[in-house]
């Protein structure tokens, strides 16, 4: 009996292991968000981390744009972000969607698919790094 119960114990510590080391690899991702937020918005002479009248952080306001940064997944919560931080600045929504892998593609075509669908003013950028 204690020979088969830690037979069990084994195999469930094992399969604890692997659980945890996937988990922590397919979150990883290649760069924090600020990374690519600092980048861009540097490159388009904006501001990063812009706090609204509300305390709610916008990612990147230029001249003309109030612009939120996601990962690829995320692209759907970015339509509502974008959306909202025009209308806390009077801006322009935009959204710059970060695609780490090149499965992440599939994100880029659903957000510009619902963006010209529903016929939202939201202007995008895409930032690839594969």
């Amino acid at each position: 009996m204690d020979g088969k119960r830690n037979r069990l114990r084994k195999i469930f510590f094992i399969f604890l292991i692997i659980f945890g080391l996937c988990s922590i690899s397919f979150a990883k991702h290649l760069h924090k968000e600020k990374y690519y937020q600092n980048k861009w918005c540097k490159g388009h002479t904006g501001k990063t981390e812009v706090v609204m009248p509300d305390g709610t952080r916008c990612d990147c306001i230029t001249d003309e744009y109030a612009i939120e940064f996601d990962f690829a997944p995320k692209w759907a919560e970015a339509i509502g972000q974008a959306l909202y931080y025009a209308l806390q600045t009077g801006k322009k929504p935009g959204i710059v969607l970060i695609l780490e892998h090149e499965k992440d593609y599939k994100y880029w075509i659903r957000l510009n698919t619902v963006i010209k669908k529903c016929k939202l003013p939201i202007k995008t950028w895409i930032i690839k790094n594969t």
